[in-house]
């Protein structure tokens, strides 16, 4: 075997991992990136629906379509909400689980959920009067 084949061997191994390892760093890349979007989602429909448990208002006046609402515009879907009306002035806690449908360089589908929790005090709306 002579020098030039021996080189040619060595850059396609070289250029064989470099692609592979380029592949799974996309891959961690669109997990991550799911990740990131299935949290805000979660915690925008957490935000949104804590303050409907306590008086009807947003776009249908129910808790769970509002935090549906706010998981959806931001790219994820619901999958829980737990958002308890209490027409009480006391404190109350809203838990909203969203999904995001993954498929990782086309090669494997998942779905990355995040939990979100948000709470609600109506009483400082008493003393903001």
């Amino acid at each position: 075997m002579n020098a030039q084949g021996s080189v040619s061997v060595v850059v396609v191994a070289v250029v064989a991992c470099g692609s592979a390892l380029a592949a799974g760093l996309a891959g961690v890349g669109q997990l991550l990136g799911a990740v990131a979007i299935a949290s805000n989602a979660a915690d925008a429909a957490a935000l949104a629906a804590a303050p409907v448990t306590f008086r009807d208002f947003g776009s249908t006046g129910s808790p769970t379509d509002e935090a549906r609402r706010f998981t959806t515009v931001n790219g994820s879907e619901i999958v829980t909400c737990t958002c308890p009306r209490n027409a009480t002035y006391g404190a109350r806690t809203v838990v909203v689980e969203g999904v995001v449908a993954v498929d990782v360089l086309g090669l494997y589908a998942t779905q990355v959920s995040a939990t979100s929790a948000a709470e609600f005090r109506p009483v400082v709306l008493l003393a903001a009067s």
